[in-house]
């Protein structure tokens, strides 16, 4: 079912059996009348252990204390700091994944992506017009470098205005959902994904604001709470294992076989890649 205001987009991004033309919330509405309790809870039930199942298997993967430091550590800790009003704009890219995996949604907060995809550069600039347009709420963007980078001297607008603006920045110094693209759906070696370096955290000194780096998964949280109840803007640089992978729920032999030609095709870091990739699975299963 895909509820949207727009009959145009009705089925655009996936095949539907009912499409609604109207407001969410008014067709929810009257949705909720028409529905009958059923005796048999089964499948609610099985719904509710499979969730409950993932948010153990989302924990895991958020408090791995594994070095380099996994991204899933950021988003975790982030998600349990956040605000109750808290409004959270995220960016294009494998930050997507672990901004939808690892931050659990509270009620009464909000939660922007963009519309379209892969358009990179949002996050910063949705985070900016969240504050002005709610400045009693807690903005905070939760980014890659690859994202960042493209816009990242509105960072200055922030201090210029006193925006009270939290930037994170999840740096693997990678347009990492361009590598895994190449690797996992054409079985090509990662080329021209690297991104220079940059100390987003200088940066955000040199443009008036604060500057934190997070290098250690124990120190991560509290990095967090500290950059939260600072006053004024604040740029969080965390440096993130650049060979962890987006890894999907269902993993198709297709894509296992793509995995193994790009390795074997000489993908820079291979012999890393393919230990990181294991010793995840590994863990998992155990």
């Amino acid at each position: 079912m895909q509820i949207d205001l727009d009959a145009m987009r009705i089925g655009l991004r996936y095949p539907v059996e009912v499409g609604l033309v109207g407001d969410s919330r008014r067709s929810l509405r009257e949705l909720l009348l028409l529905l009958e309790r059923k005796a048999d809870r089964s499948f609610l039930e099985t719904a509710q252990r499979g969730m409950a199942e993932w948010w153990q298997l989302m924990e895991e993967r958020g408090t791995r204390r594994d070095k380099p430091m996994k991204p899933q550590v950021v988003a975790w800790e982030l998600g349990s700091r956040l605000a109750s009003n808290a409004i959270v704009s995220a960016d294009s890219g494998t930050i997507t994944t672990w901004f939808a995996r690892q931050i659990r949604a509270r009620r009464g907060q909000r939660f922007s992506l963009s519309g379209n995809l892969a358009t990179m550069a949002n996050g910063l600039s949705y985070a900016i017009a969240a504050q002005i347009a709610f400045p009693e709420s807690q903005s905070v963007a939760f980014v890659g470098d690859g994202g960042f980078s493209m816009l990242m001297a509105e960072f200055s607008t922030c201090v210029k205005y006193d925006l009270p603006v939290k930037v994170f920045v999840i740096k693997n110094n990678t347009l990492g959902q361009i590598k895994w693209e190449q690797m996992v759906f054409l079985g090509n070696p990662e080329f021209g994904c690297e991104l220079q370096p940059i100390d987003f955290a200088a940066f955000a000194r040199a443009c008036g604001g604060t500057g934190i780096t997070i290098t250690e998964p124990e120190r991560c949280g509290g990095q967090i709470e500290e950059a939260l109840r600072t006053p004024g803007p604040v740029l969080v640089e965390a440096i993130v294992d650049p060979h962890e992978p987006p890894m999907p729920p269902k993993i198709t032999a297709e894509q296992a076989l793509h995995f193994a030609e790009s390795l074997a095709r000489g993908t820079p870091a291979a012999g890393d890649i393919a230990r990181t990739v294991f010793r995840d699975r590994i863990r998992e299963l155990l």
